[in-house]
């Protein structure tokens, strides 16, 4: 049977009943999910400055059948903004473990590889993600320095995985 899109699902990290976006920053697996914007809306300072926060989400199969296979994670859309930019790294924890925690927003996770890939050919493999496992998934976002406002700046991330049958 095929891996349902709705088994395929985005969690926070930061503890398992962690609900706020901004303390996901590595750790245990929340239950929660997480939400459709990762960070917060870019201050006036931060615009000036630029900036650069992190994110660590995880890729958890919901599936109680099927394992995601050979699943490969990828930016289906970027920032409309030309000041901002979203990139994605797979963390360095193995499938169902447990990704190190960074002390807060503005420190970059050791030893992980960014991309901006925008195609599923250029994507970040992720592996075979067991049934009810997951996989931890670095996501930066940069402002460019003298960055103008932008009342609506997201991404969208998108998984696919092969087929069971």
């Amino acid at each position: 049977m095929p891996v349902a899109s709705s088994d395929i699902q985005y969690r926070l990290s930061g503890g398992a009943s962690n609900t706020v976006a901004a303390a996901s920053l590595g750790g245990a697996k929340s239950s929660q999910p997480a939400p459709a914007s990762l960070f917060d809306s870019v201050s006036g300072a931060e615009a000036a400055a630029g900036d650069i926060e992190y994110r660590c989400i995880y890729v958890h199969n919901a599936s109680t059948t099927d394992p995601l296979t050979n699943a490969v994670l990828w930016l289906a859309a970027n920032t409309p903004s030309a000041s901002t930019d979203i990139a994605v790294g797979l963390g360095a924890s193995a499938v169902n473990g447990t990704e190190s925690s960074v002390a807060d927003e503005s420190s970059a996770p050791p030893g992980i590889t960014f991309s901006a890939a925008a195609s599923k050919a250029a994507g970040i493999a992720l592996g075979t993600i067991p049934v009810g496992q997951h996989r931890a998934v670095w996501v930066r976002r940069s402002v460019a320095a003298g960055a103008p406002s932008a009342g609506s700046d997201g991404a969208t991330l998108r998984v696919e995985c092969e087929s069971s049958t």
